[in-house]
């Protein structure tokens, strides 16, 4: 018993012929069914492309790091200015050094202003003298322009006007002269 195909003229195929009698075959059954031969589904154009993988080079498709995605958001959405600011609060001590830090924290930043409270009323007069150094190490690390000005403050004294028990009036005063 053989287990080739017979021609129409009785010929016995085998191998590579066998396969190729066969494909024309299916492909004379499909287009008298009204198929197309080559398309793959029935929602797409026979002429696409298939989806080819991105190979060794770098592809938007390929799976991006965290960090990267997380860059992309922020500059799709206007939030980089916002970061570099934040950056100045969370990097303190590294941008400024350790001993300005030690006696100086970031309070607020607004337009381009990074108010800057002192420990101590020579802290404050020493970060005003300091103050362009300040901004060049704050630009060198977070970027040109997050910080423009520094407004320093002295620290915060106890205020005798606040509280659960004010009364009215001028407050502690020399009362006996």
């Amino acid at each position: 018993m053989s287990t080739g195909s017979f021609t129409p003229e009785g010929e016995s195929l085998k191998g590579s012929d066998l396969a190729r009698a066969a494909l024309e075959a299916a492909k004379a059954s499909a287009k008298a069914r009204g198929r197309v031969p080559g398309s793959k589904s029935k929602g797409r154009p026979a002429d696409r492309r298939r989806r080819r993988w991105s190979g060794a080079g770098p592809d938007d498709r390929d799976p991006q790091p965290l960090g990267r995605i997380a860059s992309r958001i922020a500059a799709d959405r206007g939030w980089v200015a916002q970061l570099q600011g934040g950056q100045v609060f969370g990097r303190w001590a590294k941008l400024v050094g350790e001993e300005v830090a030690e006696h100086a924290k970031p309070i607020a930043l607004s337009d381009g202003e990074l108010t800057v409270q002192a420990s101590s009323t020579a802290w404050a007069t020493q970060l005003r003298l300091l103050q362009r150094e300040l901004i060049k190490r704050i630009a060198a690390g977070v970027g040109n322009g997050v910080v423009k000005r520094l407004k320093i403050k002295g620290p915060d004294a106890p205020s005798w006007r606040h509280g659960p028990r004010h009364a009215p009036g001028r407050g502690p005063r020399d009362t006996y002269g």
